[in-house]
């Protein structure tokens, strides 16, 4: 398969943040700024038992000017509210909704793996019709409606978003890999194999292991040009495309590749019955109701 593995260094952005009680201070070398945004997520748990994380609105410098051609250019994103999994998506949620698991690393607490981005769509589907749900994708198309209530994955700018918490460095930790130990399971860690949930340092906004343990898939078409022609509110990815986003860097990964910053992609398997990767994963995300709107605003 053809898999791009990238790695970038960031320029720290001007914001401030509030998250969780902490504020959050950062400045770019070219001296743009953006609105303040104040901002607190809130942890929920879901009628199917999933412990979810509601995610504010807010704007954040996406991408990078320092590093491989497919981050650049550095631009201002807009990002609606939603929710997002506060772990990736676990083999026991898959046993709860009666879904065939293929994941090399069995345990109950540990991330699915060995997922093709078709069977994560309908994971999705399956989790909003236990919840009572509109589904979001059409499942001979894989078309998304984006206004459905239901599951689907991250957009590639909502899972940026979510994985800096208000940060602007190349890790939510600072601009090199020094607490990577602690915050990621990765090549230089894992012993060459997932780990349980939940076994890092969670981020600013409570979301664990968005670096490592397994790379996620995100509902986006790859484009090494997209960067440059994204629009500036609530990006989607290309229209269509032979490659899928995968983010975030595995147990496999390099301390580069489980930057905030680093962009992957493969083809998504939707034909292929032998696709085996022991490193790609994902987790849910959705719209928020009009009473979790007020709770984040």
């Amino acid at each position: 398969m053809d898999l791009r593995r990238v790695t970038h260094h960031s320029v720290a952005a001007c914001c401030m943040v509030t998250v969780a009680g902490m504020a959050l201070t950062a400045c770019n070398e070219s001296s743009q700024s953006i609105a303040s945004t104040h901002a607190t997520a809130v942890d929920i748990t879901t009628p199917s038992g999933v412990q979810i994380v509601l995610i504010p609105a807010g704007e954040f410098w996406m991408g990078s000017d320092q590093g491989e051609a497919d981050a650049a250019p550095r631009h201002l994103i807009r990002v609606s509210p939603f929710a997002i999994d506060k772990f990736e998506a676990l083999q026991r949620e898959f046993e709860a909704l009666q879904m065939p698991d293929g994941s090399h690393f069995k345990g109950d607490d540990r991330p699915v793996e060995q997922i093709r981005w078709s069977d994560a769509a309908l994971f999705c589907n399956e989790r909003s019709r236990a919840e009572g749900l509109e589904t979001c994708y059409d499942e001979a198309t894989f078309a998304c409606n984006f206004e459905a209530s239901g599951y689907r994955l991250p957009t590639e700018a909502e899972w940026e978003y979510a994985a800096r918490a208000g940060t602007s460095t190349d890790y939510p930790f600072g601009n090199g890999p020094h607490k990577l130990q602690s915050h990621a399971c990765y090549a230089g860690n894992s012993a060459k194999q997932t780990s349980r949930a939940g076994q890092k340092k969670p981020n600013a906004w409570g979301l664990h292991d968005m670096l490592g343990n397994v790379a996620e898939w995100c509902h986006d078409v790859y484009s090494e040009t997209y960067f440059q022609e994204s629009p500036g509110v609530d990006p989607r990815g290309p229209a269509s495309g032979p490659q899928r986003v995968i983010r975030g860097g595995s147990w496999k990964s390099s301390e580069g590749a489980c930057s905030v910053i680093a962009r992957m992609a493969d083809v998504p398997g939707i034909a292929d019955a032998c696709f085996a990767q022991d490193t790609y994963g994902f987790r849910c995300v959705r719209r928020l109701s009009e009473e979790e709107r007020d709770r984040v605003e």
